[in-house]
This record gives C-alpha cells, structure tokens and sequence, in this order.
C-alpha cells in the first residue's frame, strides 16, 4: 500500500505559475502509475496528467496541455504538476493518485483505475 501526500496548492493571479508535488510513502513509488485529478464542488472528478511507471509516458488533458507539464523523481518518491499560464478555471482541489499493477509504459486517464488516492491540495486562481 502507498500513502501520498500533496503540497504545493495556494493562491496566485490569473497568469501565475504553481508547482504541485506528491509525496509517496510505502510500496516502492516505480511500482506505480500515477496521475493528477481535480474537482469542483458539484463536479465529478476530472483527469489532469498521468505519468507512467517509468516516466517515460505522460498524457495531459486537453484543457491544460501546453500549460501543464507532469514529472516524477522515483529516486525521490515524487510527482509534480508544473501548472503555467494558470487561469480562474483551473481553480480546484487537486488530487495525486496511484495504481498498480501496470505495465511500465501505461498510463490511464479513468479515475476509477486508481486505486490510492491523496487529501487533495486547494488551487484558486483568481482573476
């Protein structure tokens, strides 16, 4: 079993920049496929990012391509979202995920793939 954290969240102007990290802890963290969600109240959750095992593959949501780069330090046990040209619509609380059990070259973009799931970090973005 893992246990993430996430930090990284606050508020900025529309614009800014945020770096989200994910911390893991327990299994080995390359075992792992992860991935980046966010929800609105009211909202279901909705994909951001995904890396895969490996790092070798990534897939970013179409709303946030171009502006957010996901990465991960498996020496470091980490995940991050580098989120560029932030705009009030990507205000949400964002949540990290792993699954496992993948090929090192999978990545998934289905919330209910993962199995392990963090608190969520809020990230308001006004304008």
């Amino acid at each position: 079993q893992v246990q993430l954290v996430e930090s990284g969240g606050g508020l900025v102007q529309a614009g800014g920049s945020l770096r989200l990290s994910c911390a893991a802890s327990g299994r080995t963290f390359s075992m792992y496929a992860m991935g980046w969600f966010r929800q609105t109240p009211g909202k279901e959750r909705e994909f951001v990012a995904a890396i895969a095992r490996s790092g070798g593959s990534t897939a970013v949501a179409n709303s946030v391509k171009g502006r957010f780069t996901i990465s991960r330090d498996n020496a470091k046990n980490t995940m991050y979202l580098q989120m560029n040209s932030l705009k009030p619509e990507d205000t949400a609380v964002y949540y990290c995920a792993a699954e496992l059990g993948v090929r090192p070259i999978d990545v998934h973009s289905t919330a209910a793939r993962y199995e392990y799931w963090g608190q969520g970090t809020q990230v308001t973005i006004s304008s």
